[in-house]
């Protein structure tokens, strides 16, 4: 049932109602005035004057529409009595809820109704396109064959602005005010590559909102704007001023065509656009690498496919698609039997048999930088499936990927077929429309007065909308948002997440949602329009119907951020202690100059040689080796010379010996080598190659200090059990034999 009208609103809709106050839109170069904005406000002294109250009153009161239409009555009004007419432009708003849900001809007849000399431009967001797609593109088209302008506005303020540019091409590109307010940043930098390129292509003019002093004009101008509009050049008036000269926009731009004609996207390729054949198997393969771009290219992109018949929607297409969804910004599927929504965010629509988009498989990815469209006719051979025949372009022509994307969202709304009545149909009486808060929570004060006391963000979303919009908000979720309730009903939750955000945890919510189950997870989220990151730990439970069935989620939002960044500093922290840790035991056994074995260290692996050696019967060898002349180099090029010397030296040992072999320095100037697993009768014979292969090794030219050293070595040899069976005995007798110590 809907809630008693509030007497002010009810004042507001009466003719008169509704007053329109002009804020000029002017040259940033000249200063000339082009245009005026018609900004509604309600009755004066009224608890509804304020523009934001008295929308939210009407949407609360499901009285949107007539709002809507009698401030257009107003503008158009207010505008002809105080001379705002041509070659001045009227520039006015339309909601978007009043494009999903009120009847074309209503709008057309207000702009029929309007004087010949009032040259206006509408205002529209992408939350009109992305709700009701097939419906604005035909409204935009008939609104252009009567002469008036497109804008796009807020652009800036949601990626998903940009990918719908080239759908609408608008005449005006306004940006969001906090692109000339706000500090700069990678975002900001993105939106304007992206406005800068579309307003080059097509002659757009580009209009910065929010001027309010020298600072931002500075900034709108630096940002490519050539209009402005803001206090700098003058407030909202009930009189437009005068003080400036004044001047004209550019006329609109021509259009060929809305792309909703029964022309299908194969059919936009121009004339003698080479085709090419290839088994459909082929085209699954085009298709993946072209969805594999689109999630490159992330929010800022629109992708559009056909299924021919939604048997070809497989369980593995739903998977790709799903992924679509979450990471890009709007996605439509079409195919015979397909519905309106194939799956959760995804766009759908059914293909007659008579529809020539039926016989075609067409891919088409658009973005702002980015354009490509594989379009394929089926030709009809018989066989296996995937070897079934197409002709096919494959083409990154921008015009001809406008034109079909259009061809296929103007097929996407319920009974937008090819050959349907261009209108915006109200839903259906089976389809549950958006309740109000009011319905909601009914009359029950102490449920939402709890709600909204909560420190926890609340949200209902309900499942059986298409895309699955929040229906319901309380102030903690607004806060968490970065948004006002206005900007967040209406839409899917997924405008909170990034590229960033955990694909897994995304995953979990999705298939908890499919299964009609609760879901906790914790994933990154972003606020308000500067998206800024936070960690919320979600706990998502359904809602369901006197029969069980799911009809809601209600979502509970904390912010955990601090938890999350303490949580991961501190495994930062362990990380880096266990890396120290590493070291240390490194330091422990390990030599800092050569990197080989300390003595300790080798002392230990010697004793477990000689163990394993009396176990097996095996023969192990040592073999000392002493470096000449460390003591000259030393006093001539001094102690870090003679350390470098060692160092070379170690170097050169290590690349001479066998695999399992061991080496460490033993003293300042000598190394120790340990051969284990040696035969007894081979043990002496392969010691003494070894040993001489070492020598030689060492022996020759050093560069130290710059300047060559020739090096000397000289090395003996001992054998376990032969020579000596402890550590103590080997390494004296290979001392021995090396000369360093006497003859016993």
């Amino acid at each position: 049932m809907r809630p008693q009208t509030d007497p002010a609103l009810a004042q507001a809709l009466r003719p008169g109602g509704v007053r329109s106050v002009f804020q000029p839109i002017v040259e940033l170069d000249t200063g000339r005035v082009v245009a005026h904005e018609a900004l509604a406000r309600g009755p004066q002294g009224s608890s509804l004057e304020r523009p934001d109250l008295l929308f939210a009153a009407a949407r609360e009161a499901g009285l949107l529409a007539e709002l809507d239409e009698a401030c257009r009555i107003a503008a158009f009004e207010g505008a002809t009595r105080h001379g705002v007419l041509a070659p001045l432009a009227l520039f006015v708003n339309v909601e978007p809820e009043v494009l999903d849900t009120a009847p074309l001809d209503e709008l057309l007849a207000i702009a029929e109704a309007a004087p010949g000399t009032l040259r206006v431009v509408l205002e529209i967001t992408e939350r009109a396109l992305a709700a009701r797609p097939a419906e604005l593109l035909r409204t935009v088209a008939r609104v252009r064959e009567l002469g008036w302008g497109i804008a796009l506005d807020d652009v800036g303020a949601d990626p998903m602005s940009l990918a719908f540019m080239p759908l609408l091409r608008p005449d005006v590109v306004k940006l969001d005010l906090r692109l000339v307010q706000e500090r700069p940043g990678p975002a900001i930098a993105q939106i304007m590559n992206a406005v800068n390129a579309y307003a080059q292509a097509t002659g757009a003019a580009v209009l910065a909102e929010g001027i309010e002093d020298d600072r931002h004009l500075a900034m709108a101008k630096a940002l490519g704007a050539t209009l402005g509009q803001g206090w700098l050049f003058g407030r909202p008036s009930a009189v437009p001023g005068t003080d400036r000269p004044a001047g004209a926009l550019p006329p609109p731009t021509p259009e060929s065509g809305d792309g909703s004609s029964q022309d299908s996207p194969f059919g936009c390729l121009p004339t003698g656009t080479p085709l090419r054949r290839a088994p459909k198997s082929l085209l699954i393969e085009l298709s993946k690498q072209l969805e594999r771009e689109a999630m490159r290219l992330g929010e800022t992109c629109v992708v559009a496919a056909t299924f021919q018949e939604a048997r070809h929607f497989t369980p593995s297409t739903i998977q790709r698609y799903r992924d679509l969804v979450e990471r890009t910004g709007f996605v439509c599927a079409l195919g015979e039997g397909l519905p309106v929504e194939p799956l959760p965010g995804l766009r759908g629509a059914h293909l007659s048999p008579a529809d020539p988009v039926r016989g075609e498989w067409d891919v088409v990815v658009l973005a702002p930088h980015f354009s490509v469209a594989l379009l394929a006719r089926d030709l009809g051979t018989t066989g296996p499936d995937l070897e079934r025949e197409f002709e096919y372009a494959l083409t990154y022509d921008r015009d001809v990927a406008v034109l079909a994307a259009r061809s296929l969202i103007g097929r996407v709304a319920p009974g937008a077929g090819p050959a349907a009545t261009p209108c915006l149909a109200r839903p259906a009486s089976d389809q549950p429309a958006t309740p109000h808060a009011a319905e909601l929570l009914g009359d029950n004060v102490l449920v939402r007065r709890a709600l909204e006391a909560t420190p926890s963000g609340v949200c209902l979303v309900d499942v059986r909308l298409p895309d699955q919009p929040l229906v319901y908000v309380n102030p903690a979720f607004e806060r968490l948002a970065g948004l006002d309730r206005e900007e967040l009903l209406g839409r899917n939750c997924r405008f909170l997440q990034g590229p960033d955000t955990d694909p897994g945890a995304l995953a979990r919510i999705r298939d908890a949602v499919a299964a009609g189950e609760e879901c906790r997870v914790v994933l990154l989220n972003h606020r308000g329009a500067e998206r800024y990151p936070w960690y919320n730990e979600l706990h998502l439970a359904p809602v369901t119907d006197e029969s069980g069935t799911v009809v809601q989620y209600i979502g509970v939002q904390v912010d955990v951020t601090e938890r999350v960044e303490a949580e991961r500093a501190l495994q930062q922290e362990r990380d880096r202690a266990q890396t120290y840790l590493q070291r240390i035991q490194e330091l422990a056994v390990t030599d800092p100059l050569t990197g080989l074995p300390t003595r300790a260290y080798l002392q230990e692996q010697i004793e477990t040689s000689l163990w394993n050696a009396r176990a097996g019967g095996h023969s192990v060898a040592l073999v000392v080796l002493a470096v000449d002349d460390v003591a000259t180099v030393e006093a001539q090029h001094g102690p870090a010379a003679a350390e470098d010397l060692m160092a070379a030296a170690a170097e050169r040992l290590r690349a001479r010996l066998r695999h399992g072999d061991l080496v460490a320095r033993w003293t300042r100037d000598s190394f120790v080598v340990v051969l284990p697993g040696l035969t007894p009768a081979a043990a002496g014979p392969e010691a003494q190659r070894v040993r001489d292969g070492l020598v030689e090794a060492v022996r020759g030219p050093v560069v130290v200090d710059g300047c060559p050293v020739v090096v000397g070595a000289s090395a003996g040899i001992s054998c376990f059990p032969a020579d000596a069976d402890d550590v103590a005995g080997l390494l004296a007798a290979a001392d021995r034999a090396a000369g360093r110590l006497p003859a016993r």
